[in-house]
């Protein structure tokens, strides 16, 4: 086992797991960073075409980048998420990141008309497109399909939070699980690579019901995961539930070892996009710890260095 753990370590540049930057870096041997984008199509979890008031815990502006401005033609957006970076040169690389609210709620002509537009920002290699399962169809996922050959990199985030009933409940998702299934199997059938959102910490799972969804990605042709703690945001409804019933919320040492927990169980061959969610500062509530990003890695990588183990160990 020592052997095979040091492979993983030396085969995923020095980390436990298959790290989304590593991915790129290895694949274009150069600098490639996401440039976030507010097309402002909203949810049809907020405006009633499935649900109203959409989901508890996501905030007003749907989990928009600071950079990005809706009101902005996509290339000026691209053009001022470049501008703040503070690592970009000539050689640096892009994908265009649909991130705000729910990028495939529209009509497949402005979809596609919208998709057009950001590819022809210099340097951009890929689109990465954040949806809902329940916001995709047929005629969609063929659109985003079709970007096979125009692109390096073609990424559907899709929020699966949980393959939980119970849980999609909770947080109000006005959709079932079976909706996310079919969601993956069809984007993966059309070669679009597909990166999941897991929330980690819903009240009501236990320890068993988180491993049992990524036993359930494992079924999946998933390519990517994005791991989310469960924080409180200012103006959420989650808020609101939190002051009332004062929600119990992971700390940090319990979320480190559930993630670990997780990616042992995850397959190898699943890149990790992200290890934990994050805010500013005013907008936080619970829990702070969420705002020290390099605390919350560095905490994930010591507990893998800790046991010696990798994702994907339990399945090896």
């Amino acid at each position: 086992m020592k052997k095979k753990n040091q492979y993983k370590i030396s085969q995923w540049h020095g980390k436990a797991y298959n790290f989304f930057g590593d991915y790129l870096w290895e694949k274009y041997k150069s600098r490639v960073l996401k440039l976030p984008i507010n097309i402002e199509l909203s949810c049809p979890n907020r405006d009633g075409t499935v649900g109203t008031g959409g989901c508890i815990f996501c905030s007003e502006d749907g989990s928009a980048s600071p950079t990005t401005y809706g009101s902005q033609d996509i290339l000026n957006q691209m053009d001022n998420a470049v501008k703040s970076f503070k690592r970009s040169d000539a050689e640096t690389q892009y994908i265009a990141y649909f991130q705000a609210y729910t990028n495939t709620h529209g009509k497949v002509e402005f979809l596609k008309e919208t998709y057009d537009a950001a590819l022809k920002f210099p340097n951009v290699i890929g689109l990465m497109i954040g949806t809902r399962p329940d916001s995709l169809n047929k005629e969609k996922i063929n659109l985003i399909g079709s970007y096979k050959e125009q692109t390096k990199e073609l990424w559907l985030e899709i929020g699966m939070q949980s393959m939980h009933e119970s849980s999609l409940t909770f947080l109000n998702r006005s959709h079932s699980h079976e909706f996310t299934r079919k969601a993956i199997i069809d984007a993966a059938q059309e070669g679009i690579k597909v990166c999941v959102h897991i929330i980690l910490g819903i009240p009501g799972e236990t320890w068993e019901d988180m491993m049992r969804t990524a036993v359930e990605i494992n079924s999946l042709p998933v390519s990517g995961v994005k791991f989310h703690h469960l924080h409180v945001i200012k103006n959420t409804p989650l808020e609101t539930i939190h002051r009332e019933k004062n929600l119990p919320l992971l700390d940090l040492k319990e979320y480190s070892s559930i993630v670990c927990d997780f990616m042992e169980r995850l397959r190898g061959d699943i890149i990790i996009h992200r290890l934990a969610g994050d805010r500013d500062e005013l907008s936080l509530i619970a829990p702070r710890w969420g705002l020290h990003k390099g605390t919350v890695i560095n905490s994930i990588e010591s507990q893998f260095l800790t046991r010696g183990s990798y994702q994907g160990f339990f399945i090896d």
